[in-house]
């Protein structure tokens, strides 16, 4: 069981993760991002930390909000060493990158002095020479022989407060990683697709490799990484985890409409999907443009219309109990949002 600040991976949550892309000099403008994205409920914030006048985001952001904040770190034990001193709640490292064994250890005892666990960070570009040269690319098995020699790395130094990532930009590839590794060791695997893309493509790109795995029972945190803010991230992320079933909150499905429809559907699912987004009651709200499908939809929802000509009959628990006009079909379907 690792602790990462107040967060828990036990298996009974998945974490949203976020990181924040402010220039790391820039203390305000990384402050404000992580109060963004703590807003938008995110669980664990992660911040590069380039060079040691950079260590001073840690303290800064841990006075900014209670969000767990993991320094990233590549390349230097020092400032590894500096960020965990400085109180961050999990420190990210490549320990290929991170310098010889002499090194690696700095890292550990400062973690384990600090009680903090290490995230072992692998992607395509990251894979060594002569992984590469083995398997002639960064596939999938490079990626996961790739993950345990770090692991390796760090229980020789007598560390296993550990969690791990291999990503990929290539969905099948980092969904198949995934799989390979979480056979080969019992760590907690964070998830994601790298470099997935701007907010659409991102997020399509990562529904696919995220949910796959998530639906496999593989993972404990998760990050969209979107090229988007990371508030964007952290809803994406929500998001998707809602679609599985796997956190609170108000599910809308809506029909695709079709030429039966008589109700202004889209605008209908899109508006009460704003008006939800942030609560944490776990409710089904259907919204159905006609009666083909509309009244079996709505057997399976908590809340559902189903629309008739410029009208809408209203189901409460796969009930029908009244019929209401379309202008006032928004506005009854938060009133039992809210009731409920």
């Amino acid at each position: 069981m690792i602790k990462i600040g107040k967060s828990t991976l036990d298996g009974k949550k998945i974490y949203v993760q976020t990181m924040l892309n402010a220039v790391s000099s820039d203390v305000s403008g990384n402050i404000e991002q992580a109060k963004r994205a703590a807003g938008a409920g995110a669980d664990i914030i992660r911040v590069s930390v380039p060079s040691l006048s950079d260590v001073r985001l840690i303290t800064a952001l841990k006075n900014a909000v209670t969000v767990p904040i993991v320094a990233d770190i590549h390349f230097n034990a020092d400032i590894a060493v500096a960020c965990a001193e400085a109180g961050a709640d999990k420190i990210r490292i490549n320990p290929g990158n991170i310098g010889d064994e002499g090194k690696v250890k700095l890292v550990v005892d400062a973690c384990k002095k600090a009680n903090i666990p290490i995230r072992i960070g692998v992607n395509s570009g990251s894979v060594p020479k002569e992984i590469l040269a083995k398997f002639g690319s960064p596939t999938a098995e490079a990626l996961a022989v790739t993950a345990m020699e770090n692991i390796h790395a760090l229980e020789r130094a007598d560390f296993y407060d550990i969690v791990v990532s291999v990503k990929s930009s290539n969905v099948k590839t980092m969904v198949e990683a995934n799989r390979k590794l979480a056979k080969l060791c019992e760590y907690p695997l964070h998830l994601g697709v790298t470099e997935a893309g701007t907010r659409e493509t991102g997020l399509i790109k990562s529904a696919a490799g995220i949910g796959s795995l998530l639906l496999d029972n593989i993972g404990a945190t998760i990050r969209v990484s979107l090229s988007d803010t990371p508030e964007e991230e952290v809803i994406a992320g929500r998001n998707i985890l809602k679609a599985l079933g796997l956190a609170p909150g108000v599910k809308v499905i809506a029909c695709p409409t079709c030429g039966r429809t008589r109700i202004d559907v889209i605008n209908i699912a899109r508006a009460i999907e704003a008006k939800t987004a942030g609560m944490t009651k776990t409710l089904t709200v259907a919204v159905m443009g006609c009666v083909v499908n509309g009244p079996g939809e709505a057997k399976g929802a908590d809340i559902a219309v189903a629309g008739g000509n410029h009208t809408a009959d209203l189901y409460i628990k796969g009930v029908k109990i009244k019929t209401i006009p379309e202008a006032e079909i928004e506005a009854a379907l938060l009133a039992e949002i809210e009731n409920m």
